[in-house]
């Protein structure tokens, strides 16, 4: 694809969860891996041509982005790696950190809490479930840390985010979509989101892809292959209509963005 760098650059989450859309890209695209909420920057600024962003970045950005259809980041109910912890259930938590590298989970723990009519103080912190829980009741990770923070400390985890979500609403969560600026030429967006597309349709369609997906994962994470193959059963990259009517809810409810969402095409 002819034109400047920034449009043959995807950028890429920093974690495990787009692994079936990125695995093997690096041949054709230049790839950018960073945390969610950097990325949006980095789409404002034109440092790659598409992005996954925290939906609630979309939101506060929306007059400049647009969505891609068909992939996201999603779950429907428990989801793993976006986890509030501490030693008491959420409802005795006084205090809980917030990481700084995540926008949706921090406007859905606000939203969730207000459905408990539940009001600690959140505290903006570095996304360390140590020094969290040393100075509050409580810390919500995302993630990679999520997972492994799980795994090592099983019993601290009081709230999966994905679960409570679908317990209050009946419905999926979209934690991240695939956005792009709103004056990115159509034609060049349909070429890098095919490309992610028919990278999904393979991870879905063949058992030696997802193995090999999960191998990827593997060498980049401290989990297990058992752990990694049901967390992406957890986590889905393909949203459809029904993924939609629960990130609409989400924008319009918790991100107050009158209109949820709207696409390239």
């Amino acid at each position: 694809m002819d034109g400047p760098r920034w449009m043959k650059t995807i950028g890429r989450v920093a974690f495990l969860n787009c692994d079936p859309l990125f695995y093997g890209i690096e041949e054709q695209w230049d790839v950018l891996p960073a945390p969610p909420a950097w990325l949006t920057g980095h789409l404002l600024r034109r440092d790659c041509i598409l992005a996954p962003i925290p939906a609630a970045d979309y939101a506060r950005h929306a007059d400049e982005l647009v969505l891609l259809p068909e992939i996201g980041i999603s779950s429907r109910g428990e989801v793993g790696s976006v986890l509030v912890f501490g030693d008491m259930p959420l409802q005795e938590m006084k205090t809980i950190a917030l990481p700084t590298d995540s926008a949706t989970s921090v406007q859905l723990l606000k939203y969730l809490l207000e459905k408990r009519n539940l009001s600690p103080e959140l505290l903006l912190m570095g996304p360390d479930l140590e020094s969290m829980l040393e100075k509050c009741d409580g810390a919500l990770l995302i993630g990679d840390r999520a997972l492994e923070g799980a795994k090592d400390n099983p019993k601290s985890v009081q709230l999966d985010l994905g679960m409570d979500w679908l317990h209050f609403t009946q419905k999926p969560m979209v934690f991240g979509v695939f956005a792009a600026r709103r004056d990115t030429p159509v034609d060049s967006l349909k070429i890098a989101q095919g490309m992610l597309t028919h990278n999904l349709r393979l991870f879905e369609q063949s058992q030696e892809r997802r193995k090999a997906v999960i191998h990827w994962a593997q060498s980049r994470s401290d989990l297990d292959y058992e752990r990694l193959d049901r967390y992406f059963g957890e986590v889905f990259n393909r949203i459809d209509q029904e993924h939609l009517d629960g990130l609409n809810q989400f924008l319009v409810e918790a991100c107050s963005l009158p209109n949820g969402a709207e696409f390239a095409w």
